[in-house]
């Protein structure tokens, strides 16, 4: 009798015990158990990137992140690729799009406007300051601005702009306005008064217009040559760099207002681990030429409030 009652108290507490565990637990999308408090307020996330170059070529290599994350966070991702990066920051405003991949600029006006926050930052090798698209082996959270010309081009310096054509981006773009317009300025050049500023949609499309006669100079990320030298496999030869800027903090990945702290703590999580996967480096590396990502601070973008300050004077 002694031994029945026994058994029957460890099938109580075998049974009990399975029934405790499976009960704080659900199946995600991946078919993976996870446990109830891992659960996502959001719904569904939607996250946009910025054109940086081809809008078309970006969401196709960005696209691997949206499975990614999907499996990662349990719910459906959607990613798409704005038209401008002043969308994509009134995007965020209006709670359309949840994630932003935002350059510092663009980052700093939709934090200050809407009150976006930014979760990780994302790192790339160092490039070489020598025309040859060349990294070093040191990994940075910074990058530089660059101004390119022609090769054969009369422009020596940054004095013969000048009268000149140049290639921009929009004027929230860091890199390809922002950094190079302030710079030039104290240095007694105001290329607003003085230049012809051309916006294109995309760095890549700034390269293009030099290599193509279309302007006469381009302000551009460093390297972004890289992107198009499959298409054109002479860029290095045929253009050179008369101008890089000081370091200029990397690309954010910000989340907009709303979104819980347990949300963004989860998403970031995510994307670190994502990043350090061989397709998410891929992605990363192929969509934006990230290494990887890191904690983002937020006086990194100090330096970036402070140009906003000194380009309301330029006129």
């Amino acid at each position: 009798m002694k031994k029945i009652i026994t058994a029957l108290a460890v099938l109580l507490v075998v049974v009990g015990g399975f029934f405790a565990f499976t009960s704080g637990k659900h199946s995600d999308s991946t078919g993976k158990s996870t446990s109830s408090d891992s659960k996502m307020s959001l719904k569904e996330l939607n996250v946009q990137f910025v054109p940086s170059t081809n809008a078309e070529t970006m969401l196709a290599k960005a696209k691997p992140l949206e499975n990614l994350l999907s499996k990662k966070l349990g719910i459906p991702v959607h990613v798409s690729v704005a038209t401008s990066y002043n969308t994509a920051v009134e995007a965020m405003g209006s709670k359309k799009v949840d994630m932003g991949f935002l350059p510092p600029d663009s980052y700093v006006t939709a934090q200050k406007q809407y009150g976006v926050k930014a979760i990780l930052q994302s790192t790339k090798l160092a490039m070489k300051d020598n025309n040859t698209g060349e990294t070093t082996d040191k990994v940075v959270n910074t990058y530089k601005s660059m101004i390119i010309v022609k090769s054969n081009s009369p422009i020596k310096s940054i004095e013969d702009l000048k009268g000149k054509k140049i290639a921009t981006q929009s004027a929230i773009s860091t890199s390809g306005y922002l950094f190079p317009v302030v710079e030039l300025y104290k240095k007694g050049i105001n290329v607003v008064k003085d230049s012809t500023l051309v916006q294109v949609k995309g760095h890549d499309q700034g390269v293009m217009s030099v290599l193509n006669g279309d302007t006469d100079a381009a302000f551009v990320y460093d390297d972004v040559r890289t992107n198009v030298q499959k298409d054109q496999p002479d860029v290095f030869k045929d253009t050179r760099v008369i101008y890089y800027s000081n370091p200029i903090p990397n690309d954010t990945i910000s989340l907009r207002k709303g979104v819980t702290s347990s949300d963004a703590k989860k998403i970031q999580k995510a994307m670190m681990e994502i990043a350090k996967t061989d397709e998410g480096k891929k992605a990363l590396a192929d969509g934006y030429s990230w290494q990887g990502v890191t904690e983002a601070k937020e006086s990194s973008f100090d330096n970036v409030r402070q140009y906003e300050e000194t380009i309301k004077k330029i006129q």
